[in-house]
């Protein structure tokens, strides 16, 4: 009996998550692979509704060095995920009872940035990964003030922006949960916007996506979002007019 030749796609499969090289029986997918398609639209699901667990993230943050700083928590004006996801301009809108506790919270002398962890559209993301990059990016930047660390529910990306006003915050980074695929359910996005308001366009924002085990390391993630602030810091903006060259940084400083 001839052997089968090797499918020459198969190589191709230690380099990438992406489904290529599956192979066939009779005219559909071998029963393996059909059987992981359906568990990672299962776990796509999952990050999607899940919600996330403000419990998990404040004793994860205690077992760091950050264990005494300040954390306060709201939520947005989706009362629940079924209207989070219905309607994403609630998840983008502070409820007005919290928006009133950020304005009492915020100190006479403006912090230079505020961290908030959103749980967007997978709490998988931010209970994997979102207390670690905090935590990274905190011990690069001593010299800056930083106010407290706002965990926020049913949020979406510009949500950041209003609390950053609430606390008059120079500038924002908020950590959120970013939309799963099927090669990913656990993706952290960072989106920096610099003098943030009520009204921020996407284009004012830089994003850093992919944070997770399998992309960008959570470490790496940390340092970037600590030279895009410090570039935004020192060139006044934010968004599309600010470039991320930390890799060429990197570079030179590794050079003899």
């Amino acid at each position: 009996m001839t052997e089968r030749p090797a499918d020459p796609w198969s190589a191709f499969r230690r380099f990438t998550q992406a489904r290529i090289a599956l192979g066939r029986s009779g005219d559909g997918l071998p029963t393996p692979h059909v059987l992981d398609f359906q568990l990672a639209h299962a776990q796509a699901r999952d990050a999607v509704l899940g919600r996330m667990d403000v419990a998990v993230l404040r004793a994860q943050l205690k077992d760091t060095d950050l264990a005494d700083h300040p954390i306060v928590t709201v939520t947005s004006r989706a009362e629940n995920r079924s209207a989070f996801l219905q309607r994403p301009d609630l998840g983008r809108q502070l409820s007005e009872s919290d928006g009133d506790t950020l304005r009492a919270a915020h100190t006479s002398k403006p912090p230079d940035v505020v961290f908030v962890i959103g749980d967007g559209l997978s709490a998988l993301a931010i209970e994997s990964y979102a207390i670690e990059v905090f935590s990274d990016a905190m011990k690069q930047m001593p010299d800056l003030s930083v106010g407290p660390l706002v965990m926020a529910q049913q949020a979406r990306v510009a949500l950041g922006d209003e609390i950053a006003v609430a606390l008059n915050a120079q500038a924002v980074i908020i950590l959120i949960g970013e939309r799963p695929g099927l090669s990913a359910a656990d993706s952290l996005g960072a989106y920096l916007t610099y003098r943030p308001r009520i009204g921020s366009q996407n284009a004012d924002r830089n994003c850093i996506s992919n944070i997770r085990n399998g992309g960008l390391y959570p470490r790496e993630a940390a340092a970037r979002i600590n030279y895009l602030l410090r570039a935004a810091i020192k060139q006044g903006q934010s968004g599309f007019r600010l470039k991320d060259l930390s890799e060429n940084e990197l570079l030179t400083s590794e050079d003899p």
